[in-house]
């Protein structure tokens, strides 16, 4: 299982949300790309990487930091937020990304989804943000009557690299990962699945990796800022198992 050090970006800065609020954000970091490279130095074989500010406002707004993470590590990194046409999943992906993660339009244009999976095998990964059980959209600001277990079955035969589940009443509230729903969904679904929300220590960490599915990987953001969570312990860990 791997683990993915989260950097989610709002107006150029390492930010953490509580809850998907854009007005609760925390800076941890005004050096994106200084805070990728801490992260990779302690260990991390791959980075989750998020345009806040793209997600509500439909297009990327964070370039600039992205692009400098890019150009700082030479792990790969996977971004999400405001990509919802085929002409900017083709920018991301020809600076350098390793894959781009396509939520609100999973929702809103699957077609295009299938379009980009197409075009681009193993490299577009769909985003389920949900809240009880339910797809938001847009930022996190548009509540759907999606559910997330059927958005994720609609794709398995699109050739989708994987699908993100994040719990959003778990994000950045240092609960712990909604691991029931997380396995019940890998259940679900024939594609890999990455946990996302509220994962905040190694236990959360083996509770994951335990659950009863195998899932491909886990999302941490705050715990590893707030030190909650140390890097190399947990990827330690993992490997251990």
């Amino acid at each position: 299982m791997i683990l993915y050090p989260a950097i989610d970006l709002k107006d150029g800065q390492c930010v953490r949300l509580y809850k998907g609020a854009m007005e609760q954000a925390t800076v941890f970091n005004d050096d994106p790309a200084a805070q990728a490279r801490a992260f990779v130095d302690a260990g991390a074989e791959w980075l989750h990487l998020v345009d806040l500010n793209g997600a509500f406002a439909g297009a990327p707004v964070n370039a600039a930091a992205v692009e400098a993470i890019l150009a700082a590590v030479d792990v790969p990194c996977q971004l999400g937020g405001g990509i919802r046409d085929l002409a900017t999943i083709e920018a991301w992906l020809d600076k350098g990304l390793r894959r781009v993660i396509l939520g609100t339009v999973a929702v809103e244009d699957p077609d295009l989804v299938a379009e980009a999976a197409r075009a681009f095998p193993g490299r577009v990964a769909v985003g389920i943000d949900a809240r009880a059980g339910r797809v938001a959209t847009r930022g996190w600001a548009t509540e759907t009557e999606v559910n997330a277990t059927e958005l994720a079955q609609r794709f398995e035969d699109a050739g989708v690299a994987a699908i993100i589940y994040t719990d959003i009443d778990r994000d950045g509230a240092m609960g712990g990962p909604n691991v029931a729903a997380t396995a019940a969904l890998a259940r679900a679904t024939r594609l890999p699945v990455i946990a996302s929300g509220g994962v905040s220590s190694l236990d959360d960490l083996v509770a994951l990796r335990d659950c009863g599915v195998a899932l491909d990987g886990a999302i941490s953001g705050r715990a590893l800022y707030d030190g909650k969570l140390d890097l190399a312990q947990a990827m330690a860990t993992l490997r251990a198992a």
